[in-house]
C-alpha cells in the first residue's frame, strides 16, 4: 500500500514542462527528506532530486539538473517537481519519497516510504 501519493503525471511533447506533486496523508514537514525517483521501462529506479524540509536545502541529478525544481509549499502541504525542457530521456514513471527517520541516507536504500507511481511520457 502506497504511503504517498503522486499526481501531475501526463503526456507532453518534448521541450514542455510538467509539474509533479505529492501528497503525505502524514505531516509532509516531519520527514527527514522528500525525494523524487523515475523508472524508464527496462531499467531500474533512478534517483532525480530530493528536498531537505527543515533547511530547504536541495540535490539534483546531473540528468535534470538546471532543468528541474524540487519544492516544498508548506501551506498546501505539498512537494513538487516542475520539469521543464523536457525529452525523451525523461519518459519513465516518477515516485515520491520520503525518509521519516532522521539522519541517514535520502537514496533508495534509506526510503522507507514510497508513493505508487505517476507516469510521464515525452513525445517527440
Amino acid at each position: 500500500q502506497a504511503q504517498l501519493e503522486e499526481s501531475g503525471g501526463g503526456s507532453v511533447q518534448a521541450g514542455g514542462s510538467l509539474r509533479l506533486s505529492c501528497v503525505d496523508p502524514g505531516s509532509i514537514e516531519s520527514n527527514y527528506c522528500l525525494a523524487w525517483f523515475r523508472q524508464a521501462p527496462g531499467r531500474e529506479r533512478v534517483w532525480v532530486a530530493t528536498f531537505y524540509p527543515a533547511t530547504g536545502s536541495t540535490t539534483y541529478t546531473a540528468a535534470v539538473k538546471g532543468r528541474a525544481t524540487v519544492s516544498l509549499d508548506r501551506t498546501e502541504k505539498k512537494l513538487y517537481l516542475q520539469m521543464n525542457d523536457l525529452n525523451s530521456d525523461d519518459t519513465a514513471m516518477y515516485y515520491c519519497a520520503a525518509r521519516r527517520s532522521r539522519g541517514g541516507t535520502c537514496s533508495a536504500a534509506g526510503i522507507n516510504a514510497w508513493g505508487q507511481g505517476i507516469q510521464v511520457t515525452v513525445s517527440s
